[in-house]
């Protein structure tokens, strides 16, 4: 999309509010960011480079590595400072057979089992104390979880996503929040699709209508000086 276009696809809608990131009612919620798709050495990234196809996953291993894990440290990091709610999703069927699993996950052969590798959070993102953890098989944490149960008994208003994969289980969450009147924020440069063209293209979709869109260092500012973020 280009900045013309984009500007004419904004211009649709009226302005978001800008999010209150208040920290009783706030939450940075981590997508899948876990061995089993965000590793080289497991999952989905060496399955692809086992059977030749290691090229696909270059651009998408070095942006975890580069940029995005840092950053959804930095994230987490600064939200356990200012307490705000750190929650963690990720993917794992409830049986070793994942005879559980949707429709979805089974067609496309994705299956991470209790207690394995592929289920493991990345460590360095992993979740700490006592920390919220929700698990599911699909791409919609709000359609495969009773997160929203638990976010409307926290009393919860503003959600800010980052993960993988940007125009999957990422953007499904983002759009599931915005349907259920929450405030949602993503952060653009702690999220990573399979290529820069699908995360980019997500990106647009959502940003001005679904979700306010930020940057890692705008997202820390605004949890660090305790303010209300302007939209990037």
């Amino acid at each position: 999309m280009t900045d013309v276009s984009r500007e004419r696809f904004a211009r649709r809608y009226p302005p978001l509010p800008a999010p209150d990131f208040g920290a009783a009612h706030t939450a940075l919620v981590v997508v899948d960011v876990q061995y089993g798709d965000a590793h080289p050495d497991y999952g989905l990234l060496k399955q692809l480079r086992d059977r030749g196809d290691g090229d696909i996953t270059t651009y998408y291993a070095q942006r975890l590595s580069e940029q995005v894990l840092p950053n959804i440290r930095a994230l987490q990091d600064a939200c356990r400072r200012a307490g705000i709610e750190v929650i963690h999703v990720g993917i794992q069927s409830m049986t070793q057979d994942g005879r559980d699993r949707s429709r979805e996950h089974k067609n496309a052969n994705f299956h991470f089992a209790p207690g394995s590798k592929e289920a493991a959070f990345v460590e360095d993102v992993a979740p700490q104390g006592d920390e919220l953890v929700f698990t599911k098989t699909c791409s919609g944490v709000f359609n495969g979880t009773n997160i929203d149960y638990v976010l409307h008994n926290m009393e919860m208003k503003t959600l800010i996503f980052c993960g993988v994969f940007t125009n999957g289980c990422v953007e499904s969450a983002v759009r599931d929040a915005a349907d259920r009147s929450y405030q949602a924020v993503m952060i653009d440069d702690a999220c990573a699709a399979w290529t820069e063209e699908l995360h980019r293209n997500s990106v647009n979709v959502l940003n001005g209508v679904y979700a306010t869109v930020l940057s890692t260092e705008d997202m820390l500012a605004a949890i660090e000086g305790g303010a209300t973020a302007a939209k990037s």
